[in-house]
């Protein structure tokens, strides 16, 4: 797809609900298109909408081996209430084994390039293998989360991928957000309450300090601005 095909999409997209927009590429897409779900607050709500509207979407998730107890149990909890099947994608055990003989269980720790390695291998490769096929994937992505992602549109091109991707929620705030988890009582991650914003693996997320970003409690080590494991 061309950038001013991309373009006209984001014009003609930009007033119309998540579940609009969702709607209108499962259409265009039908079976090819895929809803990346890691059970963060942004992800609960998009499963509520694709389910409660009956949109057939492809659901998967990433299981790095590292996540939080809360986050297994919040996958079945979700599951079971929106019956919904979530396909769940592993790292390959071979250079999981590898890496962690040859650096150490907790190698993040020790540099940048490290810490992308272990990105790679627990999420950046199970995420290929769950987008192979598809035409487009959807990410609860909003430009609010980071200085990073303020530029994050409805509708982008995925270089890495080689696809569409589909932020339907890019526009919205933190307080729509969970006005919206409120009214339709949507299940979530009770490390929201003890102010976790972002939630990814346990040894790489701590909670917020007052006047930090969303992203800040990822990866807090390291002094760099790019608080991305390479899905993004």
């Amino acid at each position: 797809m061309t950038a001013k095909e991309i373009n006209e999409l984001n014009t003609r997209l930009s007033g119309a609900l998540p579940g609009e927009i969702i709607r209108y590429f499962s259409g265009l897409f039908s079976e090819k298109l895929a809803f990346a779900t890691s059970f963060g607050a942004e992800d609960q709500v998009l499963t509520h909408i694709i389910t409660a509207s009956k949109i057939p979407v492809q659901f998967f998730a990433l299981d790095t081996g590292r996540l939080f107890p809360e986050t297994y149990k919040l996958l079945k909890i979700t599951s079971e209430r929106y019956h919904q099947q979530i396909i769940v994608y592993l790292p390959d055990n071979n250079k999981v084994q590898q890496m962690v003989e040859s650096k150490g269980e907790n190698l993040f720790y020790n540099s940048i390039e490290n810490r992308k390695l272990c990105c790679r291998i627990r999420k950046v490769e199970p995420l290929k293998r769950a987008l192979d096929g598809m035409q487009a994937w959807i990410t609860g992505l909003r430009r609010e989360q980071s200085a990073e992602r303020s530029k994050t549109r409805l509708v982008e091109w995925d270089v890495e991928n080689v696809l569409l991707k589909i932020n339907p929620l890019a526009n919205w705030s933190e307080e729509q957000l969970w006005q919206y988890i409120r009214e339709h009582d949507i299940p979530y991650n009770p490390l929201h309450d003890k102010n976790y914003k972002s939630i990814g693996c346990q040894p790489c997320t701590r909670a917020l300090k007052p006047g930090e970003d969303a992203r800040a409690g990822r990866w807090w080590w390291e002094h760099n601005n790019n608080k991305e494991c390479g899905l993004h």
